[in-house]
């Protein structure tokens, strides 16, 4: 265990503390590491929704530079920002056992506004449609940057409330009183869920992460990954998924969603299936969806984001 463990990271807060979360259990493990932190794209071009930069993986390339040129030796990412197809050469090592997979509405002490006119704030392609599904007379604004400056945002603007992930203010402590559980929002695809991927050569380090990984975590962000890999093509789209496991009856509960950018249309499918058959449920979810107009829903989606 001589090796030093270079972990890479991309320098926001909630970044880093997902790195030093992966650095303290191989360090109880025994392992030395050191922490490298980078700024990705991602972070740098707040102008911009994500879907108009049409780079995939614009909060992990950055990452994968480093670990293919040599800089790191493994990564530490949300694994929903994580594109479903890795580059060459790189392998998911671990899934960390994941956390709050809710989203939730930050607002600023009074709710009234959302049985009339408000402007709500997200980046997010996915919250920004179900929530036109649900609050079709709602402005929704593009809101960019790490959960710091996305919070600041709100606190200076005049819009009614936010939209995050629940996980990532939790783990910084970032949690406001004022806020709502949006539990009839599916979550993005591996949204809780942190993972580490290292190069596919080495051993050392792939043995290492190995002792972290969460096989319940693993099976079920596979599958929601797996219904957004068949159903995007490489697009971005609004698309969610929640694979859960029922340990009483051994089954995988999934539900899984894809929408028109308004939000007008919605395909959604629910599934209830054996613990024995999980490898291909996204798949079969994804192919439903797709069958039932999904396909048609894909092309429109592809030709609104490209005006």
């Amino acid at each position: 265990m001589n090796k030093i463990i270079r972990i890479g990271t991309r320098d926001s807060e909630l970044a880093l503390w997902q790195a030093k979360t992966v650095e303290k259990k191989l360090n109880d493990l025994g392992y030395k590491t050191e922490i490298i932190a980078v700024k990705s794209q991602g972070d740098i071009i707040l102008d911009k929704p994500l879907y108009e930069l049409g780079i995939t993986g614009i909060f992990t390339k950055t990452l994968d530079v480093a670990m293919i040129s040599g800089q790191v030796d493994i990564a530490v990412h949300s694994m929903k920002d994580v594109p479903t197809a890795l580059p060459k050469g790189i392998v998911q090592a671990a899934v960390l056992e994941r956390a709050n997979i809710l989203d939730i509405l930050v607002h600023k002490g009074n709710t009234d506004f959302l049985d009339g006119d408000a402007i709500i704030a997200t980046g997010s392609l996915r919250r920004q449609a179900q929530w036109w599904h649900k609050y079709p007379k709602h402005t929704v604004v593009d809101l960019r940057g790490n959960v710091n400056t996305r919070m600041q945002k709100l606190i200076e603007n005049n819009w009614d409330g936010a939209v995050f992930a629940a996980a990532g203010l939790e783990r910084i402590n970032l949690k406001p009183q004022n806020y709502i559980n949006l539990d009839w929002m599916i979550p993005a695809p591996a949204q809780g869920a942190m993972v580490v991927v290292a190069m596919a050569e080495d051993t050392f380090c792939l043995n290492a992460l190995s002792e972290l990984n969460h096989i319940e975590t693993e099976i079920c962000t596979y599958i929601e990954r797996q219904f957004l890999r068949t159903l995007e093509g490489g697009c971005t789209a609004p698309i969610g998924a929640l694979a859960k496991y029922n340990e009483q009856n051994d089954t995988i509960e999934f539900q899984g969603v894809l929408l028109s950018v308004d939000g007008k249309q919605k395909l959604e499918t629910n599934k209830n299936i054996d613990i024995s058959e999980w490898r291909k449920l996204g798949y079969n979810a994804a192919q439903e969806i797709l069958n039932n107009g999904g396909i048609e829903l894909m092309n429109e989606i592809k030709k609104s984001l490209k005006k």
